[in-house]
């Protein structure tokens, strides 16, 4: 500390002798904030990190190779410029930031042991990983409604489904997205933490850092379950009523290729529904984890959702998809005619 701020601690006493110590300690948590926070992440286990931190980078490496390859097929292939390969590729270029945001730095303090962040760093973290989160959860609705027009409203899809509405749709979740992040981001980091300062998790999220507080969060957890209902709970109500429409659509297609094509187009945007929002929310029960095995099962679910599942959306959506196929196909052909020419 700076000579002035000597004083004001000496100062401090005198002005609350009543709460001195309690005022004293927020005092210096201000300060000492200012040096960042530690990652908790896997360090209980130590045998288990090293492991971890291979598994992580090749599904790291993994998740930058096949969004990034849905977003170069849906911008460069003509035959996918459609609505739904316009939400995928937002999907894909969502997935690949949410992991970047806490991947890399996760990776560092496993492999370094220092395991700290800045406070900034921290806030910028929370914020971002939880703006792409929660403009994920939206889009996943808005891909669910561009389903129901394509399967329920045939005729009228490409009317309805204008690229305009599209650019819209996908604004609108990002700006709802991130507008809760920065709510939730101004709440948390107004909470005083007292000295409090190892984080038990391995990333920067709002669940963790509540539980650095030395005040009571009700305040901030009714505000973040508020935000729960908006942003994960009404839009998994409306992929519901999304897919009872469409399944009572499937079911009167006469012809069973066109039945098939319809499972098949809409069971990959389903299983990724179900895999994301199923983590995410269950990630919530872990809030305030008591035990030992109910830490880990917090931070494997929050490994699942923050990088498994961005990992596994790019084959889900391609398996078993023809457009994806043929265009992948007809890019490797158009490089293999490239080498053939210059040889």
């Amino acid at each position: 500390f700076t000579s002035q701020h000597k004083q004001d601690l000496k100062i401090l006493p005198l002005m609350f002798p009543a709460s001195s110590a309690t005022a004293m300690r927020r005092f210096n948590n201000t300060f000492h904030h200012l040096s960042g926070f530690v990652l908790v992440g896997f360090s209980e286990w130590p045998k288990l990190e090293m492991f971890l931190f291979v598994i992580i980078s090749i599904f790291y490496i993994l998740t930058l190779l096949g969004n990034s390859a849905i977003i170069f097929l849906s911008r460069f292939d003509p035959k996918l410029h459609t609505p739904m390969y316009f939400f995928l590729a937002n999907l894909s270029f969502l997935d690949l930031c949410y992991t970047s945001s806490t991947v890399p730095q996760m990776l560092i303090n496993i492999h370094s042991h220092k395991r700290s962040i800045s406070y900034v760093g921290c806030i910028a973290q929370l914020f971002i990983f939880l703006g792409l989160g929660s403009s994920e959860c939206l889009l996943l609705s808005v891909m669910a409604f561009d389903r129901y027009v394509a399967i329920c409203q045939p005729l009228h899809y490409t009317v309805i489904m204008h690229s305009r509405l599209c650019q819209q749709l996908a604004t609108v979740a990002w700006i709802t997205g991130f507008s809760n992040s920065l709510v939730q981001t101004v709440l948390t980091f107004l909470l005083p933490h007292c000295g409090q300062y190892r984080v038990e998790s391995f990333f920067c999220e709002v669940p963790a850092m509540l539980q650095l507080s030395c005040v009571d969060t009700w305040i901030n957890e009714v505000e973040m379950y508020a935000a729960v209902i908006v942003i994960k709970v009404i839009p998994v109500g409306l992929i519901l009523f999304s897919y009872i429409n469409i399944f009572r659509a499937v079911v009167r297609i006469q012809s069973s290729e066109g039945r098939m094509k319809a499972f098949n187009t809409c069971g990959s945007h389903l299983l990724v529904v179900i895999m994301f929002y199923g983590s995410a929310i269950s990630g919530y029960a872990y809030m305030a984890p008591k035990s030992n095995s109910a830490k880990l099962k917090g931070k494997l679910l929050a490994l699942f959702y923050g990088l498994i599942t961005p990992m596994l959306n790019p084959l889900i959506y391609t398996l078993r998809n023809k457009d994806v196929k043929r265009a992948i196909n007809k890019l490797l052909g158009r490089e293999q005619e490239q080498g053939w020419n210059m040889a």
